[in-house]
């Protein structure tokens, strides 16, 4: 029997290793979520018709969001 490793950990079945890859998205959603809470002043945002006046950090989160939502389907599908 081989001690485990303290990078890997096991979970459902598979080993959750700590690669470059999972660090350089680690690194990029704590920088997107530093820009965003540093833009906190109010903006105007047009969605389609209306006007809404909100907080930019608040627009920024909701497309961040959404877009990881979307990265999450895609690359789900893509298994």
């Amino acid at each position: 029997m081989s001690p485990k490793s303290s990078k890997t950990s096991e979970r459902g079945g598979r080993r959750m290793e700590v690669t470059p890859a999972r660090i350089t998205v680690l690194v990029l959603a704590v920088l997107t979520l530093i820009f965003i809470f540093q833009n906190t002043g109010k903006t105007t945002i047009r969605l389609l018709i209306p006007e809404v006046v909100m907080p930019l950090w608040a627009a920024l989160l909701a497309t961040a969001l959404v877009g990881a939502l979307c990265g999450a389907y895609f690359m789900r599908r893509r298994r």
